[in-house]
């Protein structure tokens, strides 16, 4: 590249709770710049979280960071071409795209999930998450999964 990367830009943290966290995965929630809605929509589910989950001690934010944590990944395959051949090669995730990763397949499979209206989606998929199970959980064991198939090719490396 020619040019110095650009500056990471300083995320301001919500107004409920004080967290760039969570500002980060409204703006991935987001839609044509309604941020009030998206803010809304992820405070409602963990509202939604929060009922759901009585018996458990921890807060709804605590349950939501665990559930990201959990479908967080730690490698992930990426094509490399060597010689004539494509090479699927297990490379360890950055821990910044780690956290965009999850953030976006969380927000993807809540969308995909069917319900009332995006909150109950995305408090059904934030409640799968923190069990270990549902589609985003599932999408984290299959890049782990490819990952440690192609181990053999781990040697390409770039």
């Amino acid at each position: 590249m020619r040019k110095t990367k650009p500056k990471k830009r300083k995320i301001l943290p919500d107004p409920k709770f004080g967290d760039p966290m969570v500002t980060r995965f409204v703006n991935n929630l987001m839609r044509k710049g309604k941020k009030n809605l998206a803010f809304n929509v992820f405070y409602d589910a963990l509202e939604i979280v929060e009922t759901r989950m009585k018996d458990s001690e921890e807060s709804a934010l605590d349950i939501w960071k665990k559930a990201l944590e959990n479908i967080t990944p730690q490698v992930e395959v990426k094509s490399r071409r060597v010689g004539g051949a494509t090479f699927q090669v297990p490379m360890e995730v950055r821990p910044d795209r780690k956290i965009s990763l999850s953030m976006k397949n969380l927000i993807l499979f809540a969308r995909k999930r069917s319900g009332k209206n995006m909150s109950d989606k995305l408090a059904a998929e934030i409640v799968a998450a923190y069990s270990q199970e549902g589609a985003a959980f599932k999408r984290k064991e299959d890049m782990h999964r490819m990952a440690e198939a192609n181990k053999a090719f781990a040697h390409f490396r770039f």
